[in-house]
């Protein structure tokens, strides 16, 4: 016992130098270095979920674009932070601004040890930068396998500073919508749902993968090349939603954090479940595709609602994602809408489903206890907060897709979007980077000069 407290004071030490000189640290202090250290952890994992995104397109795409879903998805990380440092954390958290959008704290520069609500503002605003490069990550689903090296490059700033920020201002900025009680615990919408309707918008413009559809309108399926990449994946990002969900607890306290990965845990659980039998049920055989799709949309769902429900909840609203997935997929491939990783389904649906749940769902006791809104329809018998989830969902919803429209129709008018033809066909390692990512298994042609 006394060399665990040993080490956890020499590691609030490292943290907060301060603390060595003080001849009595206060009760607050250290819960202050308690909180930190969890959020720094929290922020960490949902970093490393940038590996399960990784694995998940790889995986999911063709072995020919393998190295290129690597390279692009660490460079737009890495664009990312500076662009959110520069501009988005300001627009979405920025102290001098409105219901509509923040403003202030651009190219963020806060004092070495500031702390605003009993959090270092350097640590809540890394937190915050990961929930960011996530959000981006899902859009670019809809760009796999024939977007432009370059369009990734624009559109990441566009994303950042004009349309991640301004949702998650609304929402957990103190914006309009927080004001009305709109419950998102971890992001169903400012996340997940800003996400895929980016790669809504992507996918629509870029048009469907050389083969996907016949000219009948039947679709073909384009099989990823290496499922174990995609089991890992999800199991990767299973773990990172630990430090999404529950790190936005942004406190240890009394240990509600605990309660909140319970409920993520039984989330995940259920969608997993429920999409192997539907599939299995409905095709007469257990499809693992399908099954790593539902756990991912249980993930999704509970995300909005891990911290408002009780457990049989949490259990409810992970089986009904991992069936609306199924459904989902099959649905967007009906309107000829090609979805290469599903990010419209299992990010997309099960973010809407998971935020309307809140209606549905959510506890007198648990609302008041996170302090945003109030019980959902069959805890109090009142549609309030129903309605107010659904208001989130279509404001957040329309000003996304409507944003992403317009700035990728502007760049599809002035630089085009998708690499030609040949260049799809022979791979975008190739195309546009002049190399294999496995080069063991890929030959480049002998005098081959296919421009970037």
């Amino acid at each position: 016992m006394v060399k665990k407290m040993l080490i956890s004071m020499s590691a609030l030490l490292v943290l907060f130098p301060a603390m060595a000189f003080a001849e009595d640290p206060s009760g607050a202090t250290l819960n202050m270095g308690l909180n930190a250290l969890w959020v720094m952890l929290a922020a960490v994992l949902v970093l490393l979920m940038q590996g399960g995104f990784i694995l998940l397109e790889t995986g999911s795409t063709r072995m020919k674009n393998a190295g290129h879903v690597a390279g692009k998805t660490i460079f737009t990380v890495g664009l990312c932070s500076l662009i959110y440092w520069a501009f988005g954390y300001g627009i979405a958290f920025g102290g001098s601004g409105n219901d509509f959008f923040g403003w202030g704290d651009f190219f963020f520069d806060p004092a070495k040890t500031s702390v605003d609500n009993g959090l270092p503002t350097t640590i809540f605003f890394l937190f915050q930068l990961a929930f960011a490069a996530v959000s981006l990550s899902i859009a670019w689903g809809g760009f796999a396998e024939r977007a432009k090296l370059s369009v990734y490059l624009i559109f990441t700033i566009l994303f950042t500073a004009l349309i991640y920020p301004v949702v998650a201002h609304w929402i957990w900025g103190g914006g309009f919508l927080a004001q009305d009680g709109a419950q998102d615990f971890a992001g169903s919408t400012v996340v997940h749902l800003t996400g895929a309707l980016a790669a809504l918008a992507g996918t629509i413009l870029l048009k469907p993968r050389i083969g996907k559809f016949n000219k009948d309108g039947s679709a073909n399926e384009i099989l990823g090349h290496n499922q174990v990449f995609t089991a890992l994946s999800v199991l990767i990002l299973w773990v990172g939603w630990f430090g999404f969900n529950a790190g936005s607890t942004v406190a240890i306290g009394d240990g509600f954090f605990g309660f909140v990965a319970f409920n993520t845990q039984l989330g995940a659980a259920g969608g997993a479940v429920a999409a192997l039998l539907i599939s299995w049920a409905v095709l007469g055989k257990a499809d693992i595709g399908t099954t790593l799709n539902g756990a991912l949309a249980g993930l999704v769902a509970i995300t909005a609602s891990c911290a408002f429900v009780d457990p049989w909840a949490a259990v409810v609203i992970g089986l009904v994602a991992g069936v609306l997935v199924f459904y989902s997929v099959r649905f967007f491939e009906k309107m000829k809408i090609d979805d290469p990783i599903y990010a419209l389904s299992v990010h997309g649906a099960a973010g809407i489903w998971g935020t309307l749940a809140n209606g549905i769902f959510a506890t007198e006791e648990l609302a008041s206890k996170v302090g945003v809104g109030q019980g959902g329809l069959i805890d109090t018998g009142n549609w309030h907060q129903l309605w107010v989830q659904f208001e989130s969902v279509v404001i957040c919803g329309v000003f996304v897709l409507a944003a992403s429209f317009i700035l990728l129709g502007i760049m599809k008018a002035v630089m085009g979007l998708r690499v030609t033809e040949e260049q799809e066909i022979a791979g975008l390692d190739l195309s546009e980077h002049g190399n294999y990512g496995y080069p063991e298994q890929l030959k480049k042609p002998s005098g081959q000069n296919i421009q970037a």
